[in-house]
């Protein structure tokens, strides 16, 4: 049986713009904690992606074009391709644990800040150029 969406959602069951009424959204996304939060986990994610698409269609492309390669022996019954198929899980559990330790260090302490700044400009009152222009701040030019 199906749930019924919370109160404050809108018709599609996401949470509507009173969600968080003490936050001004607009002021959030401009000021330089947020930023600078978005800039660092750009500058981590985005290398870690690429490294770990190399690794994981590198060890395909070897598999399909290089079977001899994969094939060799490096011990008994244990192959190149068998270390190689291995070494994508510790891949995985690495990136995962320096995500997990950026996470703490860096970007959690800058979430906190970028949060609490949105509060204290939303609780402060949506002045002029802090959210959407209403028809009384339009101007003619």
């Amino acid at each position: 049986m199906a749930q019924s969406p919370p109160a404050s959602a809108g018709q599609d069951g996401h949470a509507g713009d009173d969600h968080h009424p003490e936050i001004d959204w607009i002021a959030a996304a401009d000021s330089p904690e947020f930023k600078q939060l978005i800039a660092k986990r750009r500058a981590f994610v985005l290398p870690a992606t690429i490294f770990f698409f190399v690794w994981y269609f590198g060890f395909i492309l070897l598999v399909g074009y290089a079977p001899d390669l994969m094939a060799e022996r490096l011990t008994g019954g244990f192959t190149l391709g068998y270390a190689l198929a291995l070494t994508q899980f510790i891949m995985t559990w690495v990136l995962s644990y320096m995500y997990i330790r950026r996470a703490d260090r860096d970007f959690d302490p800058l979430a906190k800040r970028a949060a609490e700044k949105a509060v204290e400009v939303g609780r402060r009152g949506k002045g002029p150029g802090s959210g959407p222009a209403t028809g009384s701040e339009v101007t003619a030019p």
